[in-house]
């Protein structure tokens, strides 16, 4: 009988196994972008200065979205401080679906949206699988 229930709570949770690293995978891509991605806004390399000049922005706006995102992607691989880590969280989503809506607008080839629905998509799921200790605490109910 011991073995019976070792087995059933062992199977019960074998599953969960999959969520941290899911969850780290999800988080390192979405910090990876972010990282790379705000180092060259801040550099101006020109594919993202000319890609963002086409968009209709100003160059120097690169500056200030490079900046944020690299520290949006710091936010979210430090521990603790999990009201940051919300708040890099909704300006990835935010990044990410700005993205998609300023390519549609300019008409860019709807091909080259995948990418960036793929990433807001990712950083929901980075989100959604996040730990207890990088969550907000929720007020207890009275």
């Amino acid at each position: 009988m011991d073995t019976l229930t070792e087995s059933a709570v062992a199977s019960r949770y074998r599953p969960l196994r999959w969520r941290p690293a899911a969850y780290w995978l999800a988080t390192a891509a979405v910090a990876g972008e972010l990282g790379v991605g705000g180092v060259w806004d801040i550099a101006r390399i020109p594919y993202v200065r000319d890609l963002v000049t086409h968009l209709g922005y100003p160059a120097y706006f690169l500056v200030l979205l490079g900046t944020w995102k690299v520290l949006g992607a710091a936010a979210l691989l430090v521990p603790r401080h999990a009201l940051l880590k919300e708040w890099a969280y909704a300006g990835a989503f935010f990044t990410y679906t700005g993205a998609v809506v300023s390519h549609l607008t300019t008409g860019y080839a709807v091909g080259e949206l995948g990418p960036l629905a793929a990433l807001a998509a990712v950083t929901v799921v980075s989100w959604t699988l996040r730990p207890a200790s990088r969550r907000t605490q929720r007020p207890a109910a009275p």
